[in-house]
């Protein structure tokens, strides 16, 4: 008799943010059997991609955007190092650009967008899942403190180390409301499981959801949602925060409770390691809240997720590869 065979969907998920956290999970991720989408945020207005943005109209900020196609690409690694490399800053005109926010600058400007740009060196670049910029074009990121000031920009928002209330998006080239790139909204209404982080709350996460489109659809999806809380706080955004405090900036900004699930690293950062002159945004580690996380509808899942190297603090991706993808199976079974 022969015995019948049955074909398994993969699990959509869709990860969701920015900075150097992003592509640590999506790296892990890749070759899990999952179907991976990427939403990246176009807020940054600092370095490279603060330049570029500003001198090539049809270009997002590339760098974030830069790494995760490198962090989702099974191209060789020399390749992967050509398009990574970073100008001298001896080298004037391009000082401190890395070759590949050049390449996306050039290739939106010869497209007239950055998102078909992204589609293109995606096929080129053998990317496994999809990448998709959270908007068209280049988002202005605004912050309103609690003593009523406010600040335009994502690279200021820190500088004055005040206590932020909120923060939001508006479009850099003009005053139409923000919306959310091609295909973005089907992935999450579409997805199993949606990451948030790990990465900056208010300056890599935020960003994607104060797109009116994109918060509501977080709010509609029913898809489980994962937040993995950062290590340590930094400077400026989430100064003596716990996870709690986290989740609850999150809520806040939509709304409504969207949080299903919080992976919160428990290991200790051992005393005297960290390098605060390489890595001068970071203070201390993250408190722990686990009944404040409960109270607000949170599943908390608490381990070692530590992983030191550099003299930095980072996740451990395939740590937290491995956690996702049991809550994702059990959220489909």
């Amino acid at each position: 008799m022969k015995m019948k065979t049955y074909r398994i969907r993969r699990p959509k998920v869709v990860v969701m943010g920015g900075g150097t956290g992003l592509p640590v999970i999506l790296k892990s991720l890749r070759n899990q059997g999952v179907d991976i989408t990427a939403v990246v945020t176009v807020a940054d207005d600092g370095g490279s991609s603060g330049q570029l943005r500003d001198s090539v109209t049809s270009v997002t900020p590339p760098g974030d955007l830069r790494n995760v196609l490198v962090a989702l690409s099974d191209m060789p690694k020399l390749y992967s190092d050509i398009f990574q490399y970073r100008f001298n800053e001896e080298d004037k005109f391009l000082a401190n650009h890395a070759l590949g926010n050049l390449i996306i600058a050039g290739m939106s400007e010869m497209r007239g967008s950055t998102y078909e740009a992204i589609q293109l060196l995606s096929k080129m670049m053998h990317v496994k899942g999809n990448i998709y910029p959270s908007s068209d074009g280049s988002l202005v990121l605004h912050a309103v403190f609690k003593d009523g000031t406010t600040v335009r920009g994502e690279s200021k928002i820190a500088l004055d180390r005040k206590t932020i209330d909120h923060v939001y998006v508006s479009n850099q080239a003009n005053d139409d409301e923000p919306k959310a790139a091609r295909k973005v909204v089907s992935s999450i209404l579409e997805a199993d499981m949606i990451v948030l982080g790990p990465g900056s709350l208010f300056t890599s996460i935020l960003p994607n959801l104060m797109i009116s489109e994109i918060g509501e659809a977080m709010l509609q999806t029913q898809a489980e949602t994962v937040y993995i809380c950062n290590i340590m706080t930094q400077k400026g955004e989430t100064e003596r925060f716990t996870d709690a405090d986290h989740v609850r900036i999150l809520h806040n900004h939509l709304g409504n409770a969207f949080i299903d699930t919080v992976l919160v690293n428990t290991e200790k950062v051992p005393e005297g390691y960290m390098d605060f002159d390489t890595y001068d945004e970071y203070l201390l580690q993250v408190q722990h809240d686990f009944k404040g996380l409960r109270n607000l509808g949170c599943r908390v899942v608490s381990t070692d997720f530590l992983e030191l190297r550099d003299g930095g603090v980072f996740h451990d991706g395939d740590k937290v590869a491995e956690e996702l993808l049991r809550i994702v199976y059990e959220a489909k079974n």
